[in-house]
């Protein structure tokens, strides 16, 4: 009897062990992005941040624009340059007049700034980079 209930037990073991080992092999990993903050801004006017590196080249930055002053339509602009040699990789965003939206800089690794021309508008964002990994 002491025997059989050994046996018992042993066979529910390993059948758990084993059901445990299908499971994880069964969870097949998938890459996935997660966006890492950068830093952000805000301000009135002109202006140009402080460098950084991006190790991915894959940047996102919301942007918003508020508080038009009268006279006109006001404008942003922002750009992305090489901190390295000052010049321009790309245009990030030209808009005219109050708003808000998402630019997308895609370049290779490097160490970036951006510089903002605004007229007219104060203006807000954030940078973050994507980072990739893996997920089960």
């Amino acid at each position: 009897m002491k025997r059989r209930l050994l046996v018992t037990l042993a066979i529910g073991l390993m059948a758990a062990a084993c059901r445990g080992q299908a499971h994880q092999t069964d969870e097949t990993p998938r890459q996935v992005v997660v966006w890492q903050s950068v830093g952000s801004w805000s301000g009135h006017g002109n202006r140009q941040t402080e460098s950084f590196t991006s190790d991915s080249g894959a940047l996102r930055i919301r942007w918003a624009t508020t508080h038009q002053e009268p006279g006109g339509a006001g404008a942003f602009r922002m750009t992305a340059h090489s901190a390295i040699s000052g010049r321009l990789l790309e245009t990030v965003v030209d808009y005219r007049g109050t708003g808000s939206g998402v630019g997308f800089v895609n370049q290779d690794p490097h160490v970036f700034y951006l510089m903002v021309e605004s007229d007219r508008l104060d203006w807000t964002f954030s940078v973050e980079e994507a980072v990739a990994g893996t997920a089960r």
